[in-house]
């Protein structure tokens, strides 16, 4: 077995496991009013990821539309934060 550093073999770890999609729906939740804007940041409920799909909750039914008509933008913005193609689709909840 070759030797890593421990940062390699964290990157290794959380790829393996499932608490990738936590931690990066962790990182997307601390820069989600940066990428969306504060309106948009308020009204957000929830943010997870599951494999390659991000939820993305509010309450809010205008919100929810206008949401879906940036999906691409926000699969581009969050993968462009993330520094990885990690999302690939998004559900408003």
């Amino acid at each position: 077995m070759g030797e890593q550093s421990l940062g390699d073999a964290l990157k290794y770890f959380l790829n393996q496991s499932k608490l990738k999609g936590y931690i990066q729906a962790l990182q997307i939740e601390d820069v989600w009013e940066q990428i969306m804007g504060k309106t948009i940041a308020k009204y957000t409920d929830k943010i997870q990821i599951q494999g390659k799909t991000l939820y993305i909750t509010t309450s809010m039914a205008p919100l929810k539309q206008e949401l879906l008509y940036q999906k691409e933008n926000i699969i581009k913005r969050v993968n462009e934060t993330l520094g990885e193609n990690a999302v690939k689709d998004v559900v408003i909840q």
